[in-house]
């Protein structure tokens, strides 16, 4: 197969797969024992989820952008 003619390069994937990382990472600080009907958690109001977890999910989705219109440079030109 032509390398050529692919899509995306090979830094483009590992760019998306820290991507995804990261946003994965801003999920997991998001999540958290909530609040029921018996009992207020004040935790929900943490600056952790409410703060800097959504800033991390922002910084993973603006690097799988980045990821997706990263144009790969050439390394070889053929005639």
């Amino acid at each position: 197969m032509d390398r050529r003619n692919l899509a995306f390069d090979r830094i483009n994937y590992i760019l998306l797969v820290v991507g995804m990382v990261i946003v994965v990472i801003g999920f997991i600080l998001m999540s958290g024992a909530g609040s029921s009907e018996n009992a207020y958690n004040p935790d929900i109001f943490s600056a952790r989820r409410i703060k800097v977890a959504p800033v991390v999910c922002l910084i993973g989705f603006v690097s799988m952008i980045f990821a997706v219109m990263h144009k790969p440079k050439d390394k070889e030109v053929e005639k």
